[in-house]
């Protein structure tokens, strides 16, 4: 625990605030670019936390009893970069790579650095990142680190930062604290609430936080505020720092017009603030002590069903995700207050010490994941996929942070019927499909969606599982295999004049249709592309060399899901077969699931409709030779 500070350590630490903000303004005229005013602003509260009070083992960043430090300004990098030199971490020829190509320290943080836990720079996320690991800390590990959150004032208008705010409340997360950066300037001028610091504090007590506000170039002040808010144990605490931005240097300081531009004279800049300083900090370790996990272990067993039986594919999915739940402890499951339609409740039930309750907030909901897996964990964060949408932002940054972790979408497409289009996922696999790295997924049936379950749990970056409300038969037996990636041909011969092409709900209208153009002499081949993300690139081409023609059949808006996918994979210079798509093109109303699909045009009369169409207009020629 630190101890009150001596005249001569508060002298030491303003050097060291000095040397911060130096060595912002030199990385950032080195690379020409750059954020050193945010920097500069907000070194006294980097340097006193840096050698006072965080816990921190530099050789051992994945030690479990490490604070964590989260930059939720990410623009700040050259003062998180400086304090990385001041530990002994880099060097000071990495530093001056700052920005450039093949760096690791990069214009915003990204864990290719080990120190960092999480990418950030989309303002408005640290916080409720902050939140998640929190909560890992508190009610997962069971551990004595503490949660930092640097961030800016700008950001404060996010309104992801107050779902975290009041979540964090809620729950009483006494190990997380807000460092808030109140330098009065955003990017083109004064921040909404400038510096007045009571009404941030006021806005943070609302929601059930201790909060303290200080000068932030008090040395004194500062670390008499890390000292009150480490004390505090039973609510989140928040440091509300007034400061100024482009702090020691005149033509700067407190000046518009310098956000996110280097300093006009970097060496006049340095001489100001005192020149050059070589101070090494030798930052506290944390204790050895080992957090104490939840429990699980033991062997995976899967749900099974029968062939013929009808389930939903979010029943399959809540079973299939408890079971994984016991057998692995690092499992946990966030749901947005619809976990009783998701069946994420399931998971709840049977493991409510790893199940967390992120209410109508998805935004949280997708951070609290982001959080929880840098902790160690493997989260499954669950809603409609309609309403993971508004999440997509922090799905994005996610993915930039190379974030381990499951989404759950139910209630897709037109199919759920009367609730209309407010409801409904239409714009689901675009989204996820776009993520760089991302995995999708779109099971037709229970043993399918069980064993998909599994299967994504190991998976690298974000993946997405999509599934059902309504009862789908089951079609697959309970041993059969899908690796992602794959695909399965369910409807084949050397006859077939054309192939179908669907996955979930559409899976079950394509075999349908299939049989009634059997009936009528017309042989068609079927496709499960289950996995959306990556393609069958393979089988899909086969498909189109043998029958020459591919259909795809989604219960999705026609951009960015299935008909897209298909096409991308002939999109190395092969032929392109003739490529016929069917998707939900108009707006949807009210009405039964399987009047929404006939509205549509993905139901199986309307599939084998545009199958007859195709084949008696003589659009399509199977290939003699294959």
């Amino acid at each position: 625990m630190s101890t009150e500070m001596s005249t001569d350590q508060n002298a030491e630490l303003f050097e060291l605030a000095q040397q911060l903000r130096v060595d912002a303004v030199r990385a950032a005229d080195a690379a020409g670019s750059g954020h050193p005013t945010s920097s500069m602003s907000a070194a006294d509260l980097a340097a006193v936390l840096l050698s006072r009070h965080l816990r921190y083992d530099f050789d051992r960043p994945d030690h479990p009893g490490n604070d964590r430090l989260v930059l939720s300004k990410g623009h700040a990098t050259p003062l998180l970069y400086a304090m990385y030199l001041a530990a002994g971490a880099i060097d000071d020829d990495e530093l001056l790579t700052f920005r450039k190509k093949g760096s690791r320290l990069e214009g915003h943080p990204t864990p290719r650095i080990p120190w960092v836990d999480v990418a950030t720079g989309s303002l408005g996320q640290g916080l409720p990142v902050g939140v998640g690991m929190a909560l890992a800390g508190k009610c997962l590990d069971r551990a004595d680190y503490r949660v930092w959150v640097l961030s800016g004032d700008s950001e404060m208008a996010e309104g992801s930062v107050w779902e975290a705010a009041e979540h964090a409340g809620f729950e009483n997360l006494g190990n997380l604290t807000l460092i808030v950066d109140v330098n009065r300037l955003g990017q083109r001028g004064p921040t909404r609430h400038g510096r007045d610091l009571a009404a941030y504090g006021r806005r943070l007590r609302a929601f059930g936080w201790h909060t303290v506000e200080i000068d932030g170039h008090d040395i004194g002040a500062v670390d008499a505020a890390y000292e009150e808010v480490r004390g505090v144990t039973d609510r989140p605490t928040a440091i509300i720092a007034g400061t100024r931005k482009g702090r020691g240097v005149a033509a700067v300081e407190d000046k518009e017009g310098w956000h996110g531009k280097p300093l006009p004279d970097a060496a006049a800049a340095v001489d100001e603030l005192g020149g050059r300083r070589s101070i090494r900090v030798a930052v506290h370790k944390p204790a050895d002590a080992q957090p104490r996990r939840a429990g699980g272990g033991g062997d995976l067993v899967l749900p099974r069903y029968d062939k013929g039986d009808e389930v939903a594919t979010r029943n399959a999915f809540g079973e299939a995700v408890t079971a994984l739940g016991t057998a692995r402890g690092e499992v946990v499951v966030l749901d947005g207050e619809v976990g009783d339609s998701t069946r994420a409740q399931f998971f709840s039930k049977k493991h409510p010490e790893r199940y967390f309750e992120c209410y109508i907030a998805e935004q949280q909901l997708a951070a609290g994941a982001v959080g929880m897996q840098a902790c160690g964990y493997v989260p499954f964060a669950c809603s409609f996929a309609s309403f993971l949408t508004r999440a997509h932002d922090f799905f994005r940054m996610a993915a930039i942070g190379e974030a381990d972790i499951n989404v759950v979408g139910s209630h897709v497409g037109t199919a759920i019927g009367q609730d209309g289009p407010s409801q409904m996922g239409l714009e689901d696999l675009a989204m996820f499909r776009s993520i760089h790295g991302s995995t999708v997924l779109y099971p037709s049936d229970a043993n399918q969606t069980a064993r998909l379950v599994a299967e994504m749990a190991d998976v690298r970056g974000i993946r997405y599982l999509r599934t059902n409300r309504g009862e789908t038969p089951v079609i697959y037996g309970p041993d059969e295999e899908f690796p992602v990636g794959g695909s399965k041909v369910l409807r084949s011969g050397a006859k077939d004049e054309l192939t179908l092409i669907g996955a979930g709900q559409t899976l079950h209208e394509c075999l349908a249709a299939a049989d009634i153009l059997a009936e009528e002499g017309i042989a068609v081949r079927v496709i499960d592309l289950y996995s959306v993300k990556p393609v069958d690139a393979g089988t899909l081409r086969t498909a189109a060399d043998q029958t020459g023609c591919l259909v795809t059949v989604e219960d999705h808006h026609p951009e960015g899901g299935l008909g897209d996918a298909v096409a991308e994979a002939f999109a190395d210079g092969r032929p392109v077969p003739r490529l016929v798509r069917l998707a939900v093109g108009t707006m949807p109303g009210s009405a039964t699931p399987q009047e929404q699909l006939a509205a549509a045009g993905i139901d199986a009369q309307s599939i084998a409709a545009g199958a007859r169409l195709l084949v008696e207009k003589a659009v399509i020629r199977p290939n003699p030779a294959a």
